[in-house]
Parts: structure tokens; C-alpha cells; sequence
């Protein structure tokens, strides 16, 4: 992808055909008449629709050519199921179904092993969803789905965040420019597992070195357990200050210990 726009090997995407709704009601005839060429256009005009969905969900560098295919099965389902008595829009309809077979590819393709049984319920509430939202056109509630498929809310959620991508605690959440903060400044250090390391620092004098703010710094983050937007807060200074605070003090305790 590059300048939000999805490329894929042999086919030049900027010369692929849009079809009018008119067109399409009228091929839509002609293949329930038994038209093969019908479908085939039908197919054709449509592609665009599954490069629109691809632009919006290939967050982890998969391979284009392969979730094209993917998001093209999907197209040839929604065709091959599509009524025009439904009296809905073709993409209104496709979209969920080109969408659910993307999906499905990526979460098959997760890089953290799900147990089958989580799986396959999760599948389950996502089936559910996609039918109760073609049916009423709105989202169906947790509660819901956990009552239709006999099982408690917390299973539903569970099954369901199981299939996320993961993120990687390095991964940048905000830059103002020259201090990133990253997801592991994030998160609160509950089990105090810093304490350890904390009071092995300071039986070496270490921390004399650092200003009185750096202490109190360390001393919140790696003793008391909180996270660095709650520091800032109380410090009345910005979170970017705080992470590049740290950081300095983490240094120099570093250096002082060698």
C-alpha cells in the first residue's frame, strides 16, 4: 500500500470498472435468469469495493494479492446470495460479508495460538452479530449473544478480544515532537515487581545522584505502581516531561552502576 492506495500484481486498480446502480439491477436480472457473462460483470464491477475495504483494515503488512483473493470470495458470496427483493444497496449488503471473509483470513493468520473451542465461539458471536445487524441494522448486545449461544457474558468478551492482534508494548501512542511515549509507559506496575530492583539501586548510592524530581519520579512509577499520566497529573507537569524524566534518571542511575 503506499499513498493509501492498495496495489496488486497484475491488476491495474485505476482502470477497474465502477458499475451504475442501474447496471447492476440489470445484470442482477440477467444472472437470475441464468446468465453466466451477468455474474462475471457483476464480479468485475465490483472489485473497487473490495480494494475500499482492504485500504481500511491491512494493519499488519499481509500480503495484498492474498486478502484481495480473500475480500474477492467474499464479493462472489454476497453476489451469489444477493435479492434484489432485499431493496438495499449491493455494497450495503456486500460489505459485511467481504468484511467477515477479510477478517476471518487475519484472525486464521494470528500470530498467538487460540485454543479451537475459543475459536469457534468467538466465530459463533460473530456470526450472530452479522446477521442480527443484516436483519435489524444495528448492533446486537453481549448480553444478547451470550444468551443465545448459552454462555456467560465474560466467555463472549473473552472469545471475542482473543482474536485481536496483539500490540507490541514498544509501539508509539504519542510523540509531541521529541519525547515518544510508548504502551509500556502505560501500564501500572501492580505487582510492584519494580521494588526489587528499586532498593538494589539504592544500596549502591545510586540514586543521590539523580534531582529530587527524578526520585519522586522513580519512586511513583517503580514502588508506588502508577502509571505516568497519573505522575504527571500530580506533578502538574506534561506526561512527555515525566517519560523523558525517567528515562534521564534511568540513564544516569545506569551509568553510575557501571
Amino acid at each position: 500500500m503506499a499513498n493509501n492506495k492498495v496495489l496488486i500484481s497484475g491488476v491495474k486498480t485505476s482502470e477497474l470498472k465502477v458499475l451504475t446502480t442501474e447496471e447492476m439491477t440489470e445484470l442482477f436480472k440477467k444472472m437470475h435468469e441464468g446468465d453466466k457473462f451477468a455474474r462475471n460483470d457483476l464480479i468485475n464491477g465490483n472489485l473497487k469495493l473490495v480494494l475500499s475495504i482492504l485500504r481500511k483494515v491491512n494493519t499488519r503488512n499481509e500480503n495484498l494479492d492474498d486478502l484481495f483473493q480473500v475480500g474477492c470470495i467474499g464479493l462472489v458470496k454476497a453476489i451469489d446470495n444477493f435479492d434484489l427483493a432485499h431493496e438495499v444497496k449491493f455494497s450495503t449488503y456486500a460489505v459485511p460479508m467481504i468484511l467477515g471473509e477479510v477478517k476471518r483470513y487475519l484472525r486464521d493468520n494470528n500470530s498467538i495460538r487460540v485454543s479451537r473451542s475459543t475459536r469457534d465461539l468467538a466465530y459463533k458471536a460473530l456470526k450472530i452479530k452479522e446477521e442480527y445487524f443484516m436483519e435489524k441494522g444495528e448492533e446486537i448486545s453481549i448480553e444478547n449473544i451470550a444468551e443465545k449461544l448459552n454462555v456467560t457474558v465474560y466467555n463472549i468478551v473473552f472469545a471475542l478480544e482473543s482474536l485481536k492482534d496483539p500490540v507490541s508494548m514498544f509501539e508509539p501512542i504519542y510523540n509531541d515532537g521529541g519525547d515518544t511515549i510508548y504502551v509500556y509507559d502505560q501500564i501500572e506496575d501492580k505487582k510492584k515487581t519494580g521494588l526489587v530492583t528499586f532498593e538494589k539501586l539504592a544500596t549502591n548510592d545510586a540514586l543521590s545522584s539523580l534531582s529530587d524530581r527524578e526520585q519522586q519520579i522513580l519512586n511513583e512509577r517503580y514502588i508506588i505502581g502508577k502509571t505516568q499520566m497519573e505522575i504527571a497529573k500530580d506533578m502538574e507537569i506534561s506526561q512527555a516531561q515525566v517519560s523523558r524524566l525517567e528515562k534521564n534518571a534511568i540513564k544516569q542511575l545506569k551509568k553510575t552502576l557501571r
